[in-house]
């Protein structure tokens, strides 16, 4: 079971590490993600640089890396490997180590997580973000609308780990499912406060 658990975190991380960003910025006529804008190699970042059709492809794709780490891991080691493995794609997709580890923020990877692993959560997950987007007010707060969603996230998966409730297609919730919640939450909060710092 170890040698399956740790084959689904190295395949998460591996696809959380696939460039969306990069990919999109050089497909748009070679535009590099960190050298204009924010320097965020993320979905806000390209809608504002090249349009909003180009970071909607961002966004869907760094969705997908988490959703799909998510079902592979699960396929490899059931519940666990699934939890760990989504988790290990918000690792790769913030820290890709074939890219100097200067990855994007992992909001949008977090979210495929949760659409995988806590699909209960989902809905409260999307709300939180479709607010911070509409709302100017939150949206210069994303730090702290992305702390908000992340306590509540986590505190919900122990819920759901401890009560056993119904998870849809997210699999039978064990000690894992809060555990990945936090360590995506903590590697997301890092790469905020390292993005405000000005080294």
């Amino acid at each position: 079971m170890l040698s399956r658990t740790l084959a689904a975190v190295a395949a998460g991380y591996v696809l959380g590490t696939v460039p969306s960003a990069d990919l999109v910025g050089r497909a748009a006529g070679g535009l590099d993600p960190r050298a204009v804008g924010s320097g965020n190699p993320g979905a806000a970042n390209i809608a504002s640089e090249i349009g909003p059709a180009a970071g909607l492809v961002v966004l869907a794709a760094d969705i997908g890396k988490g959703a799909i780490a998510g079902r592979i891991g699960r396929r490899i080691a059931g519940s666990l490997g699934g939890d760990l493995g989504a988790t290990a794609a918000v690792i790769g997709h913030c820290y890709p180590a074939w890219n100097g580890f200067r990855g994007g923020k992992g909001v949008a990877t977090s979210v495929g997580q949760v659409l995988a692993t806590f699909p209960a959560y989902f809905p409260i997950d999307v709300s939180v973000a479709v607010v911070t987007a509409a709302m100017p007010q939150w949206k210069q707060r994303a730090f702290a609308a992305t702390t908000v969603s992340s306590v509540i996230w986590i505190a919900g998966s122990h819920l759901w780990w401890r009560r056993q409730f119904p998870n849809l297609w997210g699999g039978t919730p064990t000690w894992s499912l809060p555990t990945g919640a936090l360590v995506s939450s903590l590697v997301i909060g890092r790469r905020f406060l390292e993005a405000r710092s000005p080294t």
